[in-house]
C-alpha cells in the first residue's frame, strides 16, 4: 500500500459509520493484494489486479451494478462479486460526503465471468430487503453524426472528423438505397475509447458546430445488442445489406445458391436489405465468406450472420421509439431510408418467430412480473384509461387509438391462399369505419403469414404506420412512438 491509497481511504472514511470503516478496507487490501485509489468521484479497487500482465480485458467484460445501499462499501461488495470470477477492477462511485452514490462498475477478466455475474447476482438480496441490479455495462465508443451532405464519400468524412476530434478509428457510411453514389445523410464515427467519444460529443453537441457549411446532428449511436456465443453458433440465417431496391428475392436466392445449389431455404427482402435462410449452418457460414463483397445487380453487398432477437423485445423497441429496420417482422418504411437512423449502425437482428417459423434457439422471453400477495387491493379499470406504453402488440395499439380518437373498433377480414408447397397462408384486411370513405378504404399488408396471430399483428402494424403517415389524427405521444 502506498500513501496515496491510504489517503484515498482516509478521505471518505471519516464519516463512515458502523462496520464500514478504514480498518475494513485496509483488511480487504491486505487480504487481496489489490490497490485502492480514489479520484474523480470514484474509488478504484484494482485495475489491474496483482500480477496482471498485458492489456486490460476486452469490451463485454464489465457489468453495471445499481441499487447499492449507500452505506455499503468494497469490503462487503467485493466478496459478493468475486463469486462470479476474478475481478480486474471494481469502481465504486462516491459522494463528497463519503457515502457511495448507489452504483458501481465491476470489470472481470473474461466475458464469461461478466455474464455469470449477471445471471447469479441480478436481483441478489445484498442485505435483508435490499436487492441489487446487475446488467451489462455499455462502453459506447460510437457517435451518430447526422445532416451530412449526401455527396460526401467515406474518406472525406473520415478526414474531416479526424481534423475536428481526437481518437477517431473509423467511419461507417451507408450508401443511399436509391442512389449508391450518395450516402444516406449520416455516418457513425468509431473512437478508440468511450472517453474519446465522450470528449468528441461534448465538443460537437452544442448544435452550432458545422461541417462543410452544414450544422450537424450529434448523439450517441444506439449500442449493439450482445448475443451469446452459444446462440450465434446455431444461427443459419444471413443478413445481406446494400442491395438495389430493384433486386428481387428470386435473384438473391439464385446468387446465393450458386456456390451450392439447393442450400438456400428462402429469402426475405425488405427495401435494400434481406435475410437469407439456409437449411444448414455450415452452408450459411460458407456462403457468408464467399458472397461478402460480391456484386448483385451492380451493388456491392455486405453479408453477416443475423442476430436472433425475441418478438417481445422487438415490440419494446417499437414502444420506445427505437424502430430498427434490421428485423424481418417490421414493416417497410416507404421512401424513408433514414427512418430512425441511429439504429442503422447496429448489427442485424432476426426475430425469434416469423410467419410461424422459429429461428435457431430463440432467447427466453423477458417479462416483468411482481408477486401477487393475498389481500392485495385490486381496482377495476378500462384498458382505454392506460397509456400507450402499456401495450406490447400492434393489435392492442390499434384498438386503443381507434377508441382514443372516438372511432368505431377496427374491422378485421381474414383471407387465405395456398403456397406452392401446400401451406395455408393467411392475411388480414383491416377497415377503419371512421375513415373508410377517405383516401384509403382498407389496409392490407403485402406479406402472407402461416399463423393467425402473426397475420393479425402484421396487419395492425401496417395499418398503424400508414395511418400515421396519411392522417394527422393521433395524439402527439403516439406520433413520437411511431415516427419514421
Amino acid at each position: 500500500m502506498n500513501e496515496e491509497n491510504i489517503d484515498g481511504i482516509n478521505g471518505c472514511s471519516k464519516v463512515r459509520t458502523g462496520t464500514q470503516n478504514e480498518a475494513a478496507l485496509l483488511a480487504l487490501m491486505e487480504k487481496t493484494g489489490y490497490n485502492m485509489v480514489q479520484e474523480n468521484g470514484q474509488r478504484k479497487f484494482g485495475g489491474p489486479p496483482p500480477g496482471w500482465e498485458g492489456p486490460p480485458p476486452p469490451r463485454g467484460c464489465e457489468v453495471f451494478v445499481g441499487k447499492i445501499p449507500r452505506d455499503m462499501y468494497e469490503d462487503e461488495l467485493v466478496p459478493v462479486f468475486e463469486r462470479a470470477g476474478k475481478i480486474y477492477e471494481f469502481r465504486l462511485m462516491m459522494e463528497f460526503s463519503g457515502e457511495n452514490r448507489g452504483y458501481a462498475f465491476v470489470m472481470y477478466t473474461t466475458k464469461e465471468e461478466a455474464q455469470l455475474a449477471i445471471r447469479i447476482l441480478n436481483n441478489y438480496e445484498i442485505r435483508p430487503g435490499k436487492f441489487i441490479g446487475v446488467c451489462v455495462s455499455l462502453d459506447n465508443c460510437r457517435l451518430f453524426i447526422g445532416a451530412i451532405p449526401k455527396e460526401k464519400k467515406k474518406e472525406e468524412i473520415l478526414d474531416e472528423m479526424k481534423k475536428v476530434t481526437e481518437g477517431v478509428v473509423d467511419v461507417i457510411v451507408y450508401p443511399s438505397a436509391t442512389d449508391k453514389t450518395k450516402n444516406r445523410g449520416f455516418a457513425f464515427v468509431e473512437y478508440e475509447s468511450h472517453r474519446a467519444a465522450a470528449m468528441a460529443r461534448r465538443k460537437l453537441i452544442p448544435g452550432t458546430f458545422q461541417l462543410w457549411g452544414h450544422t450537424i446532428q450529434v448523439d450517441w449511436a444506439d449500442p449493439e445488442k450482445e448475443v451469446d456465443e452459444e446462440t450465434m453458433q446455431r444461427v443459419k440465417v444471413l443478413y445481406v445489406r446494400n442491395l438495389m431496391i430493384s433486386t428481387t428475392e428470386e435473384t438473391i436466392k439464385a446468387e446465393f445458391n450458386k456456390f451450392k445449389p439447393g442450400a438456400v431455404e428462402r429469402v426475405k427482402k425488405l427495401r435494400d436489405y434481406a435475410f437469407v435462410h439456409f437449411f444448414n449452418r455450415e452452408d450459411a457460414v460458407a456462403a457468408m465468406s464467399v458472397m461478402n463483397g460480391k456484386c448483385i445487380d451492380g451493388a456491392s453487398i455486405e453479408v453477416t450472420l443475423a442476430k436472433p432477437v425475441n418478438k417481445e423485445s422487438t415490440w419494446r423497441q417499437h414502444l420506445n421509439g427505437q424502430i430498427s429496420p434490421n428485423s424481418e417482422n417490421l414493416i417497410v418504411f416507404a421512401n424513408k431510408e433514414e427512418s430512425h437512423p441511429k439504429t442503422l449502425g447496429k448489427p442485424p437482428t432476426l426475430p425469434a418467430r416469423l410467419n410461424g417459423q422459429h429461428s435457431p434457439s430463440p432467447p427466453e422471453i423477458e417479462r416483468c412480473t411482481y408477486p401477487f400477495f393475498p389481500g392485495t387491493k385490486l381496482t377495476p379499470i378500462s384498458m382505454y384509461s392506460l397509456k400507450s406504453n402499456h401495450f406490447n402488440s400492434a393489435v392492442m395499439h390499434l384498438d386503443y387509438y381507434c377508441n382514443k380518437n372516438n372511432w368505431a373498433p377496427p374491422e378485421y377480414y381474414l383471407y387465405s391462399t395456398t403456397s406452392q408447397d401446400g401451406k395455408v397462408l393467411l392475411v388480414y384486411k383491416i377497415v377503419i369505419p371512421a375513415i373508410a370513405n377517405g383516401s384509403q378504404s382498407y389496409f392490407m399488408p403485402d406479406k402472407l403469414c402461416t399463423t393467425l396471430e402473426d397475420a393479425k399483428e402484421l396487419a395492425a402494424q401496417f395499418t398503424l404506420l400508414h395511418l400515421d403517415r396519411e392522417h394527422s389524427l393521433f395524439s402527439l405521444d403516439y406520433r413520437r412512438i411511431w415516427r419514421k
